[in-house]
């Protein structure tokens, strides 16, 4: 196996449009010709996440956030990120970034958190817009199976928790074939007439071309008909934060202790309690108040996410409870995210999550007299 077939794998998985506009996502350091030896999984790559890359015969990184962000002028030993990438350069080890493209997945991030929470009926908790399409075509009946099952390997017809989905409608097509033509069906200079179905699927915007060459290559016309629509609808597969529920109501004092449990904090920063049973939950892996709106108008009676502002807080107002976790320990969870992931799909090298903690902040109680 080559490196360029995880790339490929984890840009068919999160693929890299649906990262945030200021973003920094895909392969950032490396040759992915080279033959690959083992993938080192972690949450980000720092000096000693490469070293223990090379210890452990690893010539693969990948990590959640990009190591390259801002644009670098020079590389020199003068800052950590020069030196990490100076490093990886000289060792021959690649480094690939899967970030808001991951964190915009239904099956993401946030997922994974909601996962931990053990939370119910979740769904994005802010859609993305203009993200879908609509595919029309018209196949004879014969082959309508075969076009569909190569249309839905493209990546169409899926629907939130539903996948294979489209509508089928009979009718009647009319062609004449002219000269130099070579039709299907019929004769050169004679009107023909077939049954035919209307085919109608769902697919996002990142899959265009692979959906436009499966259905050029499956289906049996010379000239294939079809319509590619912009849809304004939301996209509920796609998205960021999320949003789900308890089985049960608990009081804030016992979500507290189950929450400081499972994340593993020290401390937990939050606004004014109030006072309310919590069941709604909200959250959002890495920096969310940008998402606080979207968790008070869904109802939910805790948002939890971090690097929440000072004046952040204030938006609560008193209609919710925010939680900042962490930045790190909201995302902690990614890289078995990533890890199992590969792991299924691949199973002839060797995916290790990294033993390095890359947390950049740490937190000290001031010490008793």
């Amino acid at each position: 196996m080559k490196i360029s077939d995880i790339v490929q794998f984890l840009d068919s998985w999160a693929s890299p449009s649906l990262a945030e506009s200021y973003d920094n996502v895909g392969l950032l350091v490396g040759n992915q010709e080279r033959e690959l030896s083992a993938v080192l999984i972690s949450l980000d790559v720092t000096e000693a996440v490469v070293a223990e890359a090379v210890t452990r015969g690893c010539n693969l990184i990948v990590a959640h956030h990009p190591l390259i962000f801002k644009g670098l002028k020079r590389i020199t030993p003068s800052t950590w990120v020069e030196r990490t990438v100076i490093a990886a350069i000289e060792n021959k080890v690649a480094i690939y970034a899967i970030h808001t493209n991951l964190d915009n997945l239904l099956r993401g991030v946030n997922s994974e958190i909601a996962l931990r929470l053990d939370l119910r009926n979740t769904r994005i908790l802010r859609p993305l817009q203009q993200n879908l399409e609509k595919w029309i075509t018209y196949v004879p009946t014969s082959h309508l199976e075969q076009v569909k099952e190569s249309l839905f390997k493209a990546g169409a017809g899926n629907m939130g928790n539903y996948s294979e989905c489209s509508f089928e409608s009979e009718g009647r097509g009319s062609y004449k074939p002219l000269l130099g033509s070579d039709p299907f069906k019929g004769q050169l200079d004679t009107r023909s007439v077939e049954k035919e179905v209307r085919l109608e699927v769902l697919a996002r915007k990142q899959n265009s071309k692979a959906i436009l060459k499966a259905l050029f290559e499956s289906h049996p016309y010379e000239e294939v008909a079809y319509d590619q629509v912009e849809l304004k609808n939301l996209d509920l597969g796609t998205g960021a934060g999320m949003i789900g529920e308890l089985e049960e109501e608990v009081s804030m004092e016992d979500f507290f202790i189950q929450l400081k449990s499972i994340f593993g904090l020290s401390i937990l920063r939050h606004s004014k309690l109030t006072g309310e049973k919590v069941k709604r939950i909200a959250l959002c892996g890495g920096s969310g108040s940008f998402l606080i709106g979207d968790a008070k108008a869904s109802g939910a009676q805790v948002f939890i996410t971090s690097d929440i502002k000072y004046h952040d807080f204030f938006e609560a107002d008193d209609r919710l409870v925010l939680c900042d976790i962490g930045h790190y320990e909201s995302e902690q969870f990614t890289s078995e995210l990533i890890a199992v992931e590969l792991k299924r799909n691949f199973g002839n090298f060797a995916v290790l999550l990294t033993e390095v903690s890359t947390n950049p902040i740490f937190y000290t109680p001031w010490p008793k007299n």
